[in-house]
């Protein structure tokens, strides 16, 4: 037995050809997985943005409501460190730089053995101290952290000009290089993981040949976070360069599947194949994540499944699933017990017969909305008070994403817990401000049978109820803290027992196909 993750980081569910994309978005592997696989319908997000959604994938919980961006914690359960605990090897291929900084430095020691490939982003990679290379840098209308990621940008583009040098050709050579030479040899797990196609919207030219509206186009392939001030043109420009990109990916995909045709790899491995999250190409008038509410843009993720226990293959699934399932679903495959603190599911019967895991799915950031869908309704509940407070990280690993806490930030700590998933550890409790701007949106509701491009919020009293309870009770499984309540303006009353006995039960689920 053996598995494969292949994982990309900002991959548009709406730009794929599998899940309707427009005709001129060339994804033909896409289709071609789609063939060989579980497509699932309702996949969604757990914890925003990328690092917390990779906690997710280890610790099959949500982090959002404790905490923001950071490293794994001591009281962790890693799904990929139980999987080598079991006798299984983990490999880990990325490029994905994040692991590298100070608020991910946990995560890639979980696997046996990692491979990591540089350049993406504003990785400060290549080195350049001419005053020509640092000309320009220095740029008081933008943060300093940023100008460092724009300066290092530029300097990379140098080295990554070919195909071949591009980071996420690099990536998928190592961990294709890893299934052929681990392809006889028995339970191994590969994540092969790619930043791609991650902004900025950086291709080589064999793939932005494709789009005729890139034909000499030299124009900015980083959209701002932010309110969309382009041209309609600029905007349509830029979803192109997302696009070529994008079948960037898809052939690189068409590569793994193509080794596995080769190998026949099929007979007895797992292939997922997933994102952390989406991103605004304009839509709702917003670029990118994180500083306007989780449109489904971004909040509903592609999600593919090859499970040669059933071998379905192009069928769809309606079942509502989450990230915080596939470490679950891992652990499931290779015989391996989840822990007490996993709150997802296995998908093996979601698989093969569409069975439902859960009834309702919750998803956030930290200090931003928290949202709430039962696969019909979203409900987005946004703070309470234009402070966006109270608010405070719960966490013995105090990094942000690319910095330490500092000690101003500490003043004010203090002891707090054990939480019920901290294995009877206390935890530092360290006031934060979050996603303050968030509060200006309000709170919003949305019928995706009726208006599936949430452009309409509704105003549904009784609806808005129903959905509030949900909430209450999503938060209240996740052992949320008490302030969390404040600041969304929420009473958590104890609900009623036939609200509480929701979800369906874990005896249920394992029993179904096993």
């Amino acid at each position: 037995m053996k598995a494969i993750m292949i994982m990309f980081d900002t991959l548009n569910r709406h730009m794929l050809s599998p899940y309707g994309a427009p005709d001129w978005v060339q994804t033909p592997n896409f289709d071609r997985l789609a063939e060989r696989s579980a497509v699932f319908l309702n996949s969604y997000i757990g914890s925003m943005p990328c690092m917390p959604a990779r906690r997710e994938l280890h610790t099959g919980r949500h982090n959002f409501l404790h905490r923001s961006w950071g490293p794994l914690e001591p009281f962790d359960d890693s799904a990929i460190e139980l999987l080598g605990q079991a006798g299984v090897y983990t490999h880990l291929v990325t490029d994905h730089q994040h692991y590298w900084e100070d608020g991910g430095g946990t995560y890639h020691p979980r696997y046996e053995s990692f491979e990591f490939v540089r350049g993406q982003e504003g990785d400060p990679w290549k080195g350049e101290v001419s005053s020509e290379a640092t000309e320009g840098r220095l740029n008081s209308s933008i943060p300093l952290t940023y100008q460092k990621i724009l300066h290092h940008d530029r300097i990379n583009r140098k080295h990554i000009v070919d195909e071949e040098q591009f980071p996420q050709a690099q990536t998928f050579e190592l961990g294709i290089d890893f299934i052929r030479r681990n392809a006889e040899e028995n339970r191994w797990f590969l994540q092969l993981e790619t930043f791609d196609p991650h902004e900025p919207f950086y291709s080589p030219e064999s793939f932005r040949s494709l789009y005729p509206k890139l034909v000499g186009d030299r124009g900015n392939d980083w959209p701002a976070y932010g309110p969309v001030s382009e041209t309609d043109d600029e905007v349509e420009r830029m979803r192109h360069r997302y696009a070529a990109l994008l079948t960037m990916c898809d052939d690189h995909l068409g590569k793994v599947l193509d080794v596995m045709d080769e190998l026949d790899l099929w007979k007895d491995t797992l292939l997922i194949v997933n994102t952390d999250h989406g991103f605004l190409l304009g839509e709702h008038g917003h670029w990118a994540k994180c500083v306007q509410p989780f449109y489904n843009e971004v909040a509903h993720t592609p999600l593919f499944i090859w499970d040669p226990r059933s071998s379905v293959q192009g069928e769809r699934r309606n079942s509502l699933v989450q990230t915080i399932d596939l470490p679950v679903t891992l652990l499931d495959y290779f015989g391996i017990e989840p822990t007490a603190d996993m709150q997802g599911h296995s998908l093996r019967a979601t698989i093969t017969s569409d069975l439902p895991v859960r009834k309702a799915a919750l998803f956030g950031l930290h200090g931003g909305h928290v949202c709430v869908t039962d696969g019909r309704y979203v409900y987005m509940r946004a703070a309470a008070r234009e402070d966006n407070q109270p608010l405070y990280d719960y966490t013995l690993m105090p990094t942000h994403m690319r910095s330490r806490f500092t000690p101003s930030e500490l003043q004010d700590m203090e002891l707090a817990g054990p939480l019920s998933f901290t294995k009877s550890t206390q935890v530092l409790k360290i006031p934060s401000t979050g996603r303050g701007t968030l509060h200006q949106y309000g709170s919003l509701l949305f019928d995706l049978e009726e208006d599936p491009r949430q452009e309409h919020p509704i105003q549904d009293k009784k609806l808005e109820e129903n959905m509030v309870a949900l909430l209450i009770r999503k938060m209240q499984e996740n052992d949320a803290p008490i302030e969390q309540y404040e600041r969304l303006g929420l009473k958590p009353e104890t609900l009623r027992d036939e609200e509480a006995a929701s979800e369906p039960s874990t005896e249920i689920i394992k029993g179904h196909g096993s």
